[in-house]
């Protein structure tokens, strides 16, 4: 099975967990299941994000799927990072809508991984909370692109309420596999009611077809002749949505109808309806709190007395406490706020930051095992690395040198430098400098 999963956007509605480079999926809220495989960098931890339960529960479905992750640059090492360096990334240069993404990861997969123009693929959301039989039905929907059902077949969901968030697929007839008589935009209540009158489906953008399907409305609309080009000329495409440049002009199309769970997790009170547990990280709750949620990543305790109905969350981002019916309606909030990054996963580990003053920042950064940094120089500040645990390797222009804990290594601007773990690593890197900012950094090539 082919599958390629859309992971985009920064998830703000999920303030202050997700931020414009840790987007909602990357998030470890769930429990993981007993006897679940772990990557090195899950080794530590009790839990899984969005991403990590999808890649899963596809790969339990069928253990040969050869997933492809569709994103942007500034996702690509978060995704290593959670589901290792073998996962299919499908790179979006800059960001446009659905349907440039979409003829580029289909591309992807016929030009760069040689998948036939035979061959059926499905594209998934990245953050819907499932269960197993939701994948048995990508199957089934994989199945049916490749036996020529009809040119495109979508996934529809079970309404369990008159939604207004999402579109609407109407079929037909009420079989579990139906033509497709139109689709509807999202609604008013009134035409919500009348859409689940005539059998109408939500529409959770789970669809398949064929590979020479997609390439061949790509074409169509597109000037290009395979996938280096198609990713050259990428920032001139069109901000246009799959719905709207195919699927709303396609006449062959057939629909699934999927009666499982399907939570789109979205806000915060969507996603404590789908926690297993009330708390992650150190939180304390006395008796008579009453539907409280709460997620710490801080290392400092957090205490809820008398409340109900709230969920909180803490991170080096900021402290949310809000009605759980509100928690939908933080966005405008948080656009308001103008704040560093203070945490952000790497293909090589992750960095938090602990102190900001007008000429230094303070970080502290943790490197996996076997994994390093880019080999890289700053004009504008110098940096010193304080080894607090494990050990490994340093290289400031061009010296090698072991390190292990309680070794400081001073590099000043201009220097290239990096640092390799042997063990995982654990340091405080302290910039100095007037300006310091993520852009004044250069890379270079290393040779190991």
């Amino acid at each position: 099975m082919n599958v390629i999963l859309l992971s985009g956007g920064s998830g703000k509605r999920l303030w202050p967990l997700s931020n414009d480079i840790r987007s909602k999926q990357f998030i470890k809220f769930f429990k993981k299941p007993d006897g679940a495989e772990l990557t090195d960098s899950e080794s530590d931890s009790g839990y899984e994000s969005m991403v990590q339960r999808v890649y899963r529960q596809l790969k339990a479905v069928d253990p040969n799927c050869m997933i492809t992750v569709a994103t942007s640059k500034s996702q690509v090492s978060t995704i290593h990072n959670q589901l290792g360096e073998d996962v299919g990334i499908s790179v979006e240069p800059c960001r446009r809508d659905t349907f440039p993404a979409i003829a580029l990861a289909t591309a992807y997969l016929h030009d760069v991984q040689g998948v036939s123009e035979d061959e059926a693929v499905v594209v998934c959301p990245v953050d819907p909370y499932v269960n197993d039989d939701y994948f048995e039905a990508v199957r089934r929907l994989w199945e049916l692109a490749g036996s020529g059902e009809a040119n495109l077949v979508l996934m529809g969901i079970k309404p369990t309420y008159p939604s207004e968030k999402y579109g609407y697929i109407i079929p037909t007839d009420t079989a579990e596999v139906s033509r497709v008589s139109m689709f509807k935009e999202k609604p008013d209540m009134p035409n919500a009611w009348q859409y689940i009158d005539r059998g109408g489906m939500w529409n959770g953008g789970v669809f398949a077809y064929k590979i020479s399907y997609v390439l061949d409305r790509a074409h169509e609309l597109i000037d290009f002749a395979d996938y280096a080009e198609l990713f050259a000329k990428y920032d001139t495409l069109e901000n246009i949505s799959f719905d709207y440049a195919v699927a709303e002009r396609e006449s062959d199309i057939a629909v699934l109808r999927f009666n499982g769970e399907w939570k789109d997790m979205g806000t915060w009170n969507t996603l404590t309806e789908a926690m297993e547990e009330n708390a992650v990280g150190d939180v304390r709750f006395s008796e008579d709190c009453k539907n409280v949620h709460a997620i710490n990543e801080l290392g400092i305790p957090i205490l809820a007395v008398g409340l109900r109905d709230v969920v909180i969350s803490a991170s080096p981002e900021g402290i949310l406490v809000s009605d759980k019916e509100q928690s939908s309606h933080i966005k405008p909030y948080v656009d308001a706020i103008d704040n560093q990054v203070m945490f952000a996963e790497k293909s090589w580990g992750n960095f938090q930051v602990l102190d900001i003053e007008e000429d230094s920042m303070t970080v502290k950064v943790t490197l996996r095992s076997g994994h390093c940094m880019n080999y890289h120089s700053h004009e504008k500040r110098d940096e010193v690395w304080t080894v607090v645990s494990g050990s490994g390797r340093t290289i400031v222009d061009g010296m090698e040198q072991p390190v292990s804990a309680g070794d400081v290594i001073a590099m000043a601007a201009g220097c290239k430098h990096t640092v390799i773990a042997d063990t995982e690593l654990q340091l405080i890197e302290v910039q100095l400098g007037s300006e310091i900012s993520v852009k004044d950094k250069h890379k270079y090539e290393l040779e190991l």
